[in-house]
């Protein structure tokens, strides 16, 4: 069974070991009633993309509308944290800030909403709780970029020898043999070899 502690100071009680759940029982449902919260919690679980994300232990600010409405609860306002990753193409460490703006509605158990729309399709109120981790899962790993960059004009790394061309000496360049004269260029490095070993004789 979930932990819950007192309600803060907005009413809303938080789940110890789940911040973003949230115990709404303070809210009632006549149509109208309103509950603002403003907390920062610790994300449990990571946040974002596969290149950059709110990273589990990170603190992310929430500043949130509850409102009672015939169908159910209204959730709206934002949520911000910290966000730490790689760019794609130098995979240099990055860091920066998301924030998302939410608008979601989390329906009563037997409402019409809950009744006639698929499960993927919208939140629901499950035991006088709303669970908000879905929700940002969701609007962050929309928000945040799939290629993140360190900067626009990234170079990236050498496709040759692999160091970051933003550190790299000017011009830093390798010389290309054309594949198709290889074999030649071998052969006259074992002949100039050759040479250099009979003359040293």
């Amino acid at each position: 069974m979930t932990a819950v502690p007192p309600a803060y100071g907005d009413g809303v009680a938080q789940a110890v070991d789940a911040p973003f759940r949230y115990d709404i029982r303070s809210l009632g449902r006549r149509p109208g009633s309103m509950i603002e919260s403003h907390r920062t919690v610790v994300t449990p679980i990571r946040i974002g993309t596969e290149m950059v994300a709110i990273e589990p232990g990170t603190e992310m600010d929430l500043d949130l509308r509850m409102e009672s409405v015939s169908e159910g609860v209204l959730v709206t306002g934002t949520a911000c944290g910290e966000t730490a990753g790689q760019c794609s193409r130098c995979l240099e460490p990055i860091e920066g800030t998301v924030t998302v703006f939410l608008t979601e509605l989390y329906a009563y158990p037997d409402s019409e909403t809950d009744k006639t729309t698929a499960d993927e399709e919208v939140h629901r109120v499950d035991n006088d709780y709303i669970d908000l981790e879905q929700a940002l899962i969701d609007a962050i790993g929309l928000e945040l970029p799939m290629s993140p960059l360190c900067r626009a004009d990234c170079q990236g790394l050498c496709p040759d020898c692999g160091v970051v061309l933003a550190v790299a000496e000017p011009g830093h360049s390798h010389e290309k043999i054309d594949p198709r004269w290889a074999g030649l260029a071998d052969k006259l490095d074992a002949i100039g070899d050759e040479n250099r070993g009979d003359g040293s004789r």
